[in-house]
C-alpha cells in the first residue's frame, strides 16, 4: 500500500496553502479534492477581499491559481473522497471512494464546513446569483439594496448588523416568534432603523429573472391565520449555522458541541500527534479565505516539524 509524508484532505485555500508549503519544504504532498474541488468558496462569484487582487477575481480563477501553484512545488492533486480514515495508529489508513487506500505519516483535515440551507431547489438556482451564506464575503455587492437575511440567532444577528452598513435595507426572515440570539445582539438589531424583523415567517421560494428578485413568504404557516406575501429583495442570505465536514474523524479527534474539531491553542495541532485541521473545519468564528489559508501554512510547518521529530 502506498505510503504517503503529507496527505491533505480538501482543496479550499487552506488545503492548497498547506500543498504549496508542504510542496516547498520537499515533503511531496498529495492533494485529496474532496467532495467540491476549490472549496465552498466556489460558490461564490466573485472575490474582492483576498489581498493581492486590486480588481477583484473571480473565486474559480482564484482556486485554480492556488492549485496551480501547490503543483509548481511537487504537490499532486487527486480526485476522489475520502470515506474512512483509521487514525489509531501511525501510519494512518485511509480510504476513498474509488476503491483505494492510503497510509498517511501526516494528516492535514481541511474539508471546510458546509452553509446549512432550507433547502429549496431556488437556493440552487441562485446560488452566486443573490443567494449567499457568507454577509462578509458578499456583503459588498449589496451596497445600497435591498437585502434578506434568514435566521434568528447570534449568526444571524450579526449577519444583519453588517449587511446594514452596506445595504439600503434589511429584512430578517425569522421563523418564530423571537429572536435566539444573545440579548446584546437582540438589542443591536432592534434598534437598527434599518433592519425589519419578519416575525413567525417562512420562506416559500425566490423568484427573479437574472437573479434574485424577490422572496416568496408565508407568515404563521398551517394556521388559520395563514398569509401567503412577497417582498422585493436583491440579495438573500442564509445565516443558520454551518455544519463542519469532519464526521468521518469523530471516533479519533475532540469535536466541540457543532461539530468544529478542536485544536491546542492557536495551533493547527489536534489530540492525535500527526493529525492537523485547518481552515473552516476547525474554525467557527472566521470563516474567511485568507484565515483558512493562514491555518493550512500553519498546519504544514508542524507537520514537517512534526516529521522531523
Amino acid at each position: 500500500m502506498e505510503t504517503i509524508k503529507v496527505l491533505i484532505l480538501g482543496s479550499g485555500p487552506a488545503g492548497y496553502t498547506a500543498g504549496i508549503y508542504a510542496g516547498r519544504a520537499g515533503l511531496a504532498p498529495v492533494v485529496y479534492e474532496g467532495l467540491q474541488p476549490g472549496g465552498q468558496l466556489t460558490t461564490t462569484t466573485e472575490i474582492e477581499n483576498f489581498p493581492g487582487y486590486p480588481e477583484g477575481v473571480d473565486a474559480n480563477e482564484m482556486m485554480d491559481q492556488f492549485r496551480q501553484q501547490a503543483e509548481r512545488f511537487g504537490t499532486e492533486v487527486r480526485s476522489a473522497i475520502c470515506t474512512k480514515a483509521d487514525l489509531s495508529q501511525r501510519p494512518f489508513h485511509l480510504t476513498f471512494d474509488d476503491g483505494s487506500e492510503v497510509l498517511a505519516e501526516t494528516l492535514i483535515i481541511a474539508t471546510g464546513a458546509s452553509a446549512k440551507y432550507l433547502g429549496l431547489s431556488d437556493e440552487e438556482k441562485y446560488r452566486g446569483m443573490g443567494v449567499s451564506a457568507c454577509a462578509t464575503c458578499d456583503g459588498f455587492f449589496y451596497r445600497k439594496k435591498v437585502v434578506a437575511v434568514v435566521g434568528g440567532g447570534d449568526t444571524a444577528c450579526e449577519e444583519a448588523s453588517y449587511l446594514a452598513g452596506l445595504a439600503s435595507k434589511v429584512y430578517m426572515i425569522v421563523r418564530r416568534d423571537q429572536l435566539r440570539a444573545s440579548e446584546v445582539m437582540q438589542k443591536r438589531v432592534m434598534e437598527n432603523p434599518k433592519i425589519e424583523i419578519l416575525w413567525n415567517t417562512n420562506t416559500l421560494g425566490l423568484f427573479g429573472e437574472d437573479g434574485v428578485e424577490g422572496a416568496h413568504l408565508v407568515r404563521h404557516a398551517g394556521k388559520l391565520e395563514e398569509e401567503k406575501y412577497d417582498i422585493q429583495i436583491d440579495g438573500f442570505f442564509l445565516a443558520i449555522g454551518h455544519r463542519p465536514n469532519s464526521m468521518l474523524f469523530a471516533d479519533y479527534l475532540d469535536l466541540d458541541a457543532t461539530g468544529y474539531i478542536i485544536t491546542e491553542g492557536q495551533t493547527p495541532c489536534t489530540k492525535v500527534p500527526g493529525v492537523f485541521a485547518a481552515g473552516d473545519v476547525a474554525d467557527p468564528h472566521y470563516r474567511q479565505a485568507i484565515t483558512a489559508a493562514a491555518s493550512g501554512c500553519k498546519a504544514a510547518i508542524e507537520a514537517k516539524k512534526f516529521l522531523e521529530e
